[in-house]
């Protein structure tokens, strides 16, 4: 059994940059996805090479930006366990109300967005509380377990198909009412159907398993402290820079075929560790590239709060119900906005952090979220 070992868990700043790039990239990719309308009709603004754009964006974002969250959503379960642990308490009933509070969150954001991973995650997270009273090297086992993506090798080795028929049904007429419906039709349909969506969407996308994976694998990062600059934790940190680089460079050139359901989640992957390990590595060696990330420490203290924003002022932007710009606007332009939108929010954050005297400690929803965390 997992027993703390007395460690003062400071604030990582580093881990509050890297949420701030998660935030800011799904937002850009929300943005390319005209936050989930893939429309029929002709898009009126286009350029020649949104196609690029829109492979580039694909490759460093999607899928890797959700990652990125779900293994600092561990890392912070992790810090608030061990911190209760110091203190002689158990932190599994608080967690489990705290989850039941993200859920809540989630019920507000699916009714803008149906592709809101909130409520998920606050299911999902409910595995940690049993795994962290396993000792580590069980630990270990289950993340090895759940990243040879094992639902999709099971389907490869044994032929078994999952039906995922429903899924698409679910988008088309979901889809149809964000490009005809009013605001209220919209949500009525997405607190209808958005939960069974994304959950349909995760097993579909080799998600599930992966999303597991990198919550346990944050969790068990935070127990190794990895993330702080200690002994020769930095020259981990390098080893997975160099592996993952390798792999995502040979990964490249692969041609995944029929093995392509399986492979391409252990793809991404890769290609996430590969982030992680570079911004990580990039920021105890360069007080130059801590000093540009500082902007997105401030960015990433507010996720919460700006992942809900985003999901509002996106769908007004581009649902029928607001400026409809899902056929307005080709990829590029779409990339454009989602800009405007992380530079719009940025700029609140800061407001909110640095606002002279009134400057607050967390985001407005953070604080609320930890308020009812710990009523007693």
């Amino acid at each position: 059994m997992y027993k703390t070992r007395n460690l003062p868990n400071t604030r990582i700043d580093v881990a509050d940059a890297l949420r701030g790039i998660a935030v800011a990239g799904i937002i850009l990719y929300h943005s390319v996805e005209h936050f989930d309308v893939f429309t029929q009709k002709p898009i009126l603004h286009t350029l020649s090479f949104d196609q690029t754009v829109a492979q580039v964006m694909a490759w460093l974002l999607s899928g890797k930006m959700y990652g990125i969250f779900a293994m600092l959503f561990g890392l912070s379960f992790f810090i608030m366990n061990d911190n209760q642990q110091q203190k002689g308490r158990s932190f599994a009933g608080r967690f489990a109300w705290r989850m039941c509070l993200l859920f809540g969150f989630g019920l507000v954001n699916v009714a803008f967005y149906d592709g809101d991973i909130l409520m998920l995650y606050a299911v999902y997270g409910l595995v940690l509380i049993p795994i962290s009273y396993l000792p580590s090297r069980a630990v270990w086992c289950i993340i090895g377990l759940l990243a040879i993506q094992p639902i999709e090798l099971f389907c490869l080795l044994t032929g078994k198909t999952i039906d995922n028929s429903t899924l698409f049904q679910l988008y088309g007429y979901i889809m149809g009412v964000h490009e005809n419906g009013t605001f209220w039709e919209n949500a009525v349909a997405n607190l209808q159907y958005g939960f069974e969506l994304n959950f349909r969407y995760n097993i579909f996308s080799g998600r599930l398993t992966q999303l597991l994976c990198l919550f346990i694998l944050g969790m068990q990062l935070g127990r190794q402290r990895l993330f702080y600059n200690e002994g020769k934790h930095l020259h981990y940190w390098h080893l997975i820079l160099c592996a993952s680089l390798v792999l995502v460079i040979t990964l490249s050139f692969v041609n995944f075929g029929s093995i392509a359901l399986w492979l391409g989640p252990t793809y991404n992957l890769m290609i996430l560790l590969m982030i992680v390990s570079a911004v990580v590595s990039a920021w105890y060696a360069f007080k130059g590239v801590r000093r540009a990330l500082h902007h997105l420490c401030i960015f990433g203290r507010m996720s919460l709060t700006n992942y809900l924003l985003q999901s509002i002022i996106g769908c007004f932007v581009f649902y029928n119900y607001g400026l409809a710009c899902y056929y307005k606007v080709g990829t590029t332009y779409a990339v454009l906005i989602g800009l405007a939108m992380v530079i719009g929010q940025y700029a609140f954050c800061r407001y909110w952090f640095l606002g002279g005297r009134n400057g607050h400690q967390r985001g407005p929803l953070e604080g609320l979220w930890r308020k009812l965390t710990w009523l007693s």
